[in-house]
């Protein structure tokens, strides 16, 4: 059997693992496969049934057919040394995982997707498989790239998020609660990071909000963690964090000379990894709101600078 097998995107990685039963309903989420190496050349595995009203006599056979294909002679599946080479190969499949580097990979049949998180480390389990009908998983994906809408109970557009980027809600009471959420279809989305998962309808949670006079802001996973900038009406060095209003001063770093303050802070930046675009958005969110569309990195150039919409777009948004 010849598998095509390729890196996943980042936002394919989040479909090798396990979802809630209303996910794993929407993207046919057959059941997966997990397992280890033992000592090096071992194969101990384990399977779990998610939706077994897919797992046919025909998906069965093909499994066994795939799982064979990558136990031959230096496939993924033949020895935890030939799994750690094939995924040194391909830094690009390389992904974050719960407690350490994983390498994810997309395998593809003409009637199902297998979703493949490897980590070739001893002493853990090395592979996870997951095995979806195949026109179901890309059906959801491709209706998930539209984003999760969050509105006020009127219906107006607040902002929207990617499939798996967090919000922050702010309580009537004061107090806040960073939630991970994902895309069900284009009216329901489900948050997780608390003591439970919950199921939205996007105007029910608009509405809950209302109530209790509470309030949410996205927390964009396109923006870094924290970034510097200087204070536009002072030149002063400061640093920004997502989600928060305001800045907090740098005293120690920052000098008179609000050109060497911008310098420093472009410096430091660049080192972190942070755009100017990402910079521009930060200093955005935190004047005027992480839910405007200013503090999105998206509608800023290469230099920070806003992109102006052409009358096109100008159009259309009326």
């Amino acid at each position: 059997m010849k598998l095509g097998i390729i890196s996943m995107t980042p936002q394919e990685r989040m479909y090798s693992y396990s979802q809630s039963s209303q996910l794993e309903g929407q993207t046919g989420c057959i059941g997966h496969l997990r397992g280890d190496f033992g000592a090096g050349k071992e194969f101990y595995t384990s399977w779990f049934d998610h939706r077994r009203e897919y797992k046919t006599d025909e998906f069965k056979a093909e499994f066994d057919e795939v799982v064979n294909t990558l136990r031959e002679k230096d496939g993924l599946f033949f020895s935890r040394e030939s799994m750690s080479h094939y995924c040194r190969q391909r830094p690009e499949a390389e992904m974050v995982g719960n407690f350490c580097t994983e390498y994810g990979f997309k395998l593809k049949t003409d009637q199902h997707t297998y979703m493949l998180r490897c980590n070739p480390n001893y002493g853990d389990y090395n592979f996870y498989l997951y095995a979806y009908v195949g026109r179901f998983l890309e059906q959801h994906m491709e209706k998930a790239k539209q984003g999760i809408r969050f509105i006020t109970p009127g219906y107006k557009e607040l902002f929207r998020i990617p499939d798996g980027d967090s919000i922050r809600i702010f309580t009537g009471g004061g107090e806040t609660r960073d939630r991970t959420c994902r895309f069900i279809d284009e009216t329901h989305f489900e948050t997780s990071g608390g003591y439970s998962s919950a199921l939205y309808h996007i105007c029910e949670f608009a509405e809950r909000l209302e109530k209790t006079h509470g309030s949410v802001i996205p927390l964009r996973s396109s923006l870094p963690a924290q970034c510097f900038s200087t204070l536009p009406s002072t030149g002063e060095l400061i640093l920004l964090t997502r989600g928060e209003k305001g800045y907090t001063p740098c005293p120690e770093f920052s000098v008179a000379d609000a050109g060497e303050n911008h310098r420093f802070a472009e410096d430091n930046n660049g080192k972190n990894g942070v755009t100017k675009a990402q910079e521009a958005a930060m200093l955005a969110g935190s004047m005027f709101g992480w839910q405007t569309p200013a503090a999105d990195p998206k509608n800023y150039d290469e230099q920070g600078q806003p992109i102006k919409l052409r009358q096109k777009d100008r159009g259309e948004a009326r």
